[in-house]
């Protein structure tokens, strides 16, 4: 363990794809944590199955480098809005952060969300205008458009006595460079020695530490190790925490409980190192209790004092997720009890804030609640990925009832970012779904980046279509506003649901003949049975279909008899697709290998293909 005289805790925010775990990458590596020859992996921050898979960080990670005798304990906060209880509950453990933006899309919704944050905590706040090398960088507007949101969230938040005085750093995440100044756009540096030396200048502070001598560590995050068992993750606010030390718990509802610190330690590069004492300011790993929740507090036993709870915002978004009742339960993945699930439920909303469960009437369905229908996808892809069978139901938005007994829902900030010529269908398109359009304005010659504040419900299953009308070329995202008055009933999906009528496997002349009807879910071979959904009908109602029909044969051979079956190629089914395709009545049925859309209710006699569009 290296010898150092300061610490310094620095958050690294910003909007999703704006470079922060590449930024992470170079600091790491000029930094000496690597060494020159060892071979390390690009976004080695991304620890995650799923983070490698998607290139975008989901959990909130620690580490540290040493510089200059100075140790930084940097933390890499995710940049998509669905996980801003991560960055919420990071932003405790940090007294300064550094902001990144990107010299091209500028500020965006998540940029407002983390600064905003960052400015009710007091924190001192340092930007970085990274991709300066982008040819459509457009670094000046970019400078005004952080200088105007500053003042915007000064003037929203009422901080008072604000310095406006934020250094700019210059940055190339990618190239590995950055420079205090930038006096020519085409200008480059060599290194990331600036953003380094800036880390343990004076602007940046070490941490606030409160009076005496009495332990106080805030529960910030949790952990496991197959060595140590449980692990907690928190800053100390005051005093000294020591190995085998005696410390008194604090938890919800005035629970208290002493335990002893069996191991401690503190993060070292991108690993844990063990040490016998921490100092108030570090943030430490302590070991030897397994009650702990995020928000709690360690306390010496002599002097109990829990500090206040991690306060985050509510959940917006529910859905149900239940035991497979499926006929083809069992046969792909290991069949999940409601106990089973019940477990999971409660261990991930353990380990994220931002995540809600609760029981139904239904002793096998549980209601999970997020921030938006990507985490809770995220939630049950591990849930999958260890080897479980469920079904979820459509996402839908949590309504309240206001004191006047208004009924009440929350709404988005949305900012689009789309070539020029598609402006057009997608304001259509967001004004059907009771989106005001708040501002509108060029960026370069070729874009158009324009505001809506809309209900949340009209996001969900929006996000393809707005790929499709802008040809994967728009860029999409949002940031919670609070609960505004209902806005009335909205479209659901306009077509119905083609659904087979019997058990066994599809045939391709069976698929082939019902083309015409509408787009196919499925391949042939696939096992379907008798309420599954194998497609999307052309037409508002539901259909059943026969899709296991075979052609009988005959012995009569003509040249040119049978004809050559060519099926058109079927997309693929993820979860987040199913998620946001599914009607009210449907289940997405969750297995290891498939992802499969029923009805709730299977019979074909016992449910009705008139459906209505209007919910």
């Amino acid at each position: 363990m290296e010898q150092f005289s300061k610490i310094k805790n620095v958050a690294i925010v910003a909007h999703v794809d704006h470079g922060k775990t590449t930024l992470m990458d170079g600091l790491l590596r000029q930094s000496g944590v690597f060494t020159e020859r060892e071979e390390v992996v690009e976004r080695v921050m991304d620890s995650g199955e799923i983070e490698k898979e998607r290139g975008i960080t989901i959990r909130a990670k620690n580490c540290a480098i040493y510089w200059k005798g100075v140790k930084i304990n940097l933390l890499d906060t995710p940049g998509h809005s669905d996980f801003g209880g991560e960055v919420e509950r990071s932003l405790m453990m940090v007294d300064s952060i550094l902001l990144l933006v990107d010299a091209s899309e500028g500020p965006l919704p998540q940029t407002r969300f983390v600064l905003s944050k960052a400015m009710e905590r007091r924190l001192r706040i340092a930007v970085v205008i990274n991709k300066v090398d982008r040819p459509d960088q457009r670094i000046e507007e970019v400078k005004v458009e952080i200088e105007n949101l500053f003042l915007d969230l000064v003037s929203i938040l009422h901080v008072d006595d604000y310095d406006f005085d934020f250094p700019i750093i210059y940055a190339s995440a990618k190239e590995k460079w950055a420079l205090n100044e930038l006096i020519d756009p085409k200008q480059k540096g060599e290194n990331l020695l600036p953003i380094l030396d800036f880390f343990v200048s004076d602007f940046f502070p070490e941490p606030k530490i409160s009076k005496g001598h009495e332990l106080q560590v805030l529960v910030s995050n949790l952990s496991y190790s197959p060595y140590l068992g449980p692990l907690i993750i928190g800053r100390i606010q005051r005093g000294i925490v020591r190995r085998h030390q005696q410390v008194m718990w604090c938890g919800k509802n005035n629970q208290t409980e002493s335990f002893k610190v069996s191991c401690l330690q503190v993060f070292g590069g991108l690993g844990q190192e063990e040490v016998d004492s921490c100092p108030a300011g570090e943030i430490v790993i302590i070991s030897g209790f397994n009650k702990a929740q995020i928000g709690d507090t360690l306390c010496s036993v002599d002097r109990v004092e829990p500090l206040p709870r991690v306060e985050i915002e509510p959940p917006t978004v529910s859905v149900n997720v239940s035991v497979s009742t499926s006929p083809l339960s069992g046969q792909e993945g290991e069949y999940l009890t409601s106990r089973k699930l019940q477990e999971f439920l409660e261990e991930s909303c353990r380990l994220n804030v931002a995540l809600r469960y609760e029981e139904t009437n239904d002793p096998k369905v549980f209601m999970l609640k997020g921030r938006g229908e990507f985490q809770l996808a995220i939630v049950f892809e591990e849930l999958r990925r260890k080897g479980f069978e469920f079904m979820v139901s459509r996402p839908t938005v949590i309504t309240k009832t206001n004191e006047q007994g208004q009924k009440e829902e929350p709404f988005e900030m949305l900012c689009i970012d789309v070539p020029n010529e598609c402006t057009g269908i997608v304001t259509q398109k967001l004004s059907e779904r009771k989106g005001r359009m708040e501002s509108m304005h060029t960026i370069g010659d070729t874009r158009t980046r324009v505001e809506f504040v809309i209900p949340s419900r009209s996001l969900i299953g929006y996000r393809s279509i707005f790929l499709t009308d802008t040809r994967g070329t728009g860029l999409m995202s949002s940031y919670f506003l609070g609960y505004r008055p209902y806005a009335g009933d909205l479209l659901s999906r306009q077509n119905g649901s083609l659904i087979a009528d019997k058990h066994g496997k599809a045939t391709p002349y069976a698929l082939f003949n019902l083309l015409a009807t509408g787009e196919q879910f499925i391949k042939p071979g696939e096992t379907v049975y008798e309420g599954m959904v194998v497609g999307e009908h052309n037409k508002t109602n539901d259909s059943n279909v026969n899709v296991v029909k075979e052609k009988h044969l005959s012995s009569v051979r003509t040249a040119g008899k049978d004809e050559n079956v060519i099926l058109p190629p079927v997309r693929p089914r993820t979860l987040e697709w199913a998620l946001s395709w599914i009607d009210d009545d449907d289940w997405v049925e969750v297995t290891p290998k498939n992802i499969r859309i029923r009805k709730k209710t299977l019979p074909k006699n016992q449910r009705s293909v008139v459906r209505s569009i209007r919910k």
